[in-house]
C-alpha cells in the first residue's frame, strides 16, 4: 500500500491548527509583559511589553509559587504513578482474569464515571477533617489515585492488546501473578499507560475543585490554589494574574516537549498491527 504524500492544502490546515493552538499561549506572554493599564485599552496590545521580568517576580513572591510549583509536582507526579499502576492492573483484571461479578463490578466503575465530583465534596472534606489531614497534601493525592476512566481505558487497551493465550502461555511456563504483570501484561500496556500517564499529570496538575477546598495559599498550596490568589483585592493586576498563569503553564509545556516523542511514539507502536 502506497503512502500518499500530504498536499498544500493539507499543510495549510494544519497551519491554521497549530496558530490557533498557539494563540493562547503567546497571548497570555503578551499579558504578562505589559502594564493593566495598556492590557485594558481597545484593541488589547498584541506586541509584548518591557514588564515581562517584573510581573513574573510579583507573581511567583505573591503567590508563593516557588513552595506551590514543588507542592504540584509531587501531586501530579504521584497521582500519576498510581493512577497508571491501579488502572493498568485492575483493567488486567477485567479484560483477562474471571472472576464473580466481574461484568457488575465493571458497570459500577464506569457507572461512577457519571456521578459529579461536587456530590462528594462535603463528605470526603469531613473525611479528610477527621483524619486531621486538613491543608496537607495527602487530602489531595490519595483520592486521586484511583480513576474510573483510567481503569475502563486501560481494560479496553488491554482486551485488543493482550491475546489470552499470552497470559495462558505464562501460567504454563509457571509464571506468578506478580511476573506475568511485569513480563506480559506491563509491555502489552506499555502505549495506553503513556498516554492514561500524560492526561492524568495534566489533569492532576490543573486541577482546582478538592484542592481550593483541602488545602489553602498560606499553607500548601498548589499551583492553581496560589494562583487563585492573585485576583484577590479591590482591583486586580491582570497583567500579574497573566504572569502567574504562564508561570504554572511552563512545566506543563517542558514535561510535553521532553516526553511528548516517546508519547506518541508509544501511541504509534501500539496501533500498528502484526
Amino acid at each position: 500500500m502506497t503512502a500518499r504524500r500530504a498536499g498544500p492544502l493539507t499543510y495549510a490546515l494544519l497551519a491554521v491548527v497549530t496558530i490557533g493552538s498557539l494563540f493562547p499561549l503567546v497571548w497570555t506572554a503578551v499579558a504578562a509583559s505589559t502594564d493593566s493599564t495598556r492590557l485594558a485599552r481597545t484593541p488589547p496590545p498584541f506586541r509584548f511589553g518591557g514588564n515581562l521580568g517584573h510581573n513574573l517576580s510579583i507573581a511567583w513572591t505573591d503567590a508563593n509559587l516557588g513552595t506551590a510549583l514543588l507542592n504540584t509536582t509531587v501531586v501530579a507526579g504521584t497521582v500519576t504513578a498510581g493512577t497508571v499502576l491501579f488502572s493498568t492492573l485492575a483493567g488486567f483484571a477485567f479484560a483477562r482474569l474471571r472472576f464473580r461479578f466481574r461484568t457488575g463490578l465493571l458497570l459500577v466503575v464506569i457507572g461512577t464515571m457519571a456521578v459529579p465530583p461536587q456530590l462528594g465534596a462535603v463528605p470526603l472534606y469531613m473525611l479528610i477533617a477527621e483524619l486531621s489531614w486538613t491543608d496537607r497534601l495527602q487530602a489531595v493525592i490519595l483520592p486521586a489515585l484511583a480513576s474510573a476512566f483510567g481503569v475502563f481505558f486501560m481494560r479496553q487497551h488491554l482486551v485488543e492488546a493482550l491475546p489470552p493465550e499470552l497470559v495462558e502461555a505464562a501460567r504454563v511456563d509457571g509464571a506468578g501473578a506478580l511476573r506475568t504483570v511485569w513480563h506480559v501484561v506491563f509491555p502489552a500496556a506499555r502505549p495506553a499507560m503513556a498516554v492514561l500517564g500524560m492526561l492524568t499529570f495534566v489533569a492532576a496538575w490543573n486541577d482546582f475543585f478538592w484542592p481550593v477546598i483541602a488545602l489553602t495559599q498560606s499553607g500548601s498550596p498548589t499551583v492553581q490554589v496560589a494562583l487563585a490568589g492573585l485576583g484577590r483585592g479591590y482591583v486586580p493586576d491582570q497583567a500579574v494574574i497573566m504572569a502567574g498563569a504562564l508561570l504554572g503553564t511552563l512545566p506543563l509545556l517542558v514535561v510535553f516537549v521532553l516526553f511528548g516523542r516517546h508519547i506518541v511514539g508509544g501511541i504509534m507502536r501500539g496501533a500498528v498491527k502484526g
